[in-house]
């Protein structure tokens, strides 16, 4: 009997001792943990311009595409400077475009024909002139008929400068200078009118990329400054996982590497891959549930969730292992 009892006590020791065994074994042998929290990126959206909200197309929750509009300001102000940009552009094309082209043939032949009538106008006023000199010389008239002769003559004279002068203007056309000039006024009008169009589009605000609203922070009627946030929308894709790895661990964190990602709300675990590690250490953060203590100095890491869903929450806690 007593070698029986001596018997099961060794049979239950050697049993023991294999199960720790076992179970140390099974303990080294597992992937380390590491723990950190969902990372979802957010944008602010916002116009680029002011004005009187028209429209908030979306609540908050709502799911958003890529480039859908999601709020809209009222446009009339922003149309009205397009329309006056327009017109400002047109305006400046034509004078351009007349300086260019010169003058017009009506206007060279009627300033020829203002030139033939002063010419004889000064021809006669000069027969005149030197017959009242003359006479003048010889005692035949008064001294003031040759002095109003005189004055006749010399507003001919000037008069014939002056048509002469202006049908010369006419037939050089405009000076480069003139041309230059206009150019530059009509290149300032397009790129105002270019930025009034731009203004206008901005308008309409658009998601840049796919994702859930998680603020709506204006409604209809509300005045909006240039920049002010409207709407923030929580982003569809990339998701990441920011967690914390000790020292010790360090090199067994590498970028590429595979890992796969639990949480408590799913059974199976997501898949993901190491983007980058932080080459910092620092302490871990108070968010994140670790057996080790908080004071440890850690370094981050980030690793992308290749197929993630709608399960996944900006904050949730995961614990990441590598995969084999």
């Amino acid at each position: 009997m007593k070698r029986i009892v001596i018997a099961l006590l060794l049979l239950g020791a050697a049993a023991g001792g294999w199960y720790a065994w076992h179970e140390f074994s099974a303990k080294g042998d597992a992937a380390p943990a590491f723990h950190g929290n969902v990372d979802i990126r957010e944008v602010r959206l916002g116009f680029r311009v002011g004005g009187r909200v028209a429209q908030v197309l979306k609540e908050e929750g709502d799911p958003v595409a890529a480039g859908e509009v999601v709020a809209r300001l009222d446009a009339e102000p922003y149309e009205n400077a397009v329309d006056q940009a327009e017109a400002q552009v047109g305006q400046l094309a034509a004078r351009l475009e007349e300086l260019e082209n010169g003058s017009r043939p009506e206007e060279i032949d009627r300033a020829r024909k203002n030139l033939a009538e002063a010419d004889a106008a000064l021809r006669n006023a000069r027969l005149v002139f030197e017959r009242q000199r003359r006479l003048v010389d010889d005692g035949a008239v008064a001294r003031q008929d040759f002095d109003t002769a005189n004055a006749a003559f010399q507003s001919a004279l000037a008069r014939h400068g002056a048509a002469r002068a202006a049908l010369d203007l006419l037939e050089a056309g405009a000076r480069s200078e003139q041309i230059a000039q206009a150019g530059a006024a009509l290149e300032a009008a397009r790129a105002a009118l270019a930025q009034a169009r731009i203004q206008l589009a901005d308008t309409a605000l658009a998601a840049p990329e796919a994702g859930v609203v998680l603020t709506r922070a204006v409604e209809p009627g509300s005045m909006v400054q240039a920049g002010s946030t409207a709407l923030t929308v929580s982003l569809a894709e990339p998701v990441r996982v920011r967690a914390y790895a000790p020292e010790p661990l360090l090199g067994l964190v590498q970028p590429g590497r595979q890992v796969l990602i639990f949480t408590d709300s799913r059974r199976e675990p997501y898949h993901g891959q190491i983007g980058d590690v932080s080459p910092r250490a620092e302490f871990t953060p108070k968010s994140v549930e670790t057996e080790e203590l908080r004071t440890a100095l850690v370094y981050r890491f980030r690793a992308v969730v290749r197929d993630a869903d709608g399960l996944l929450r900006q904050g949730m806690p995961v614990t990441v292992r590598l995969a084999e």
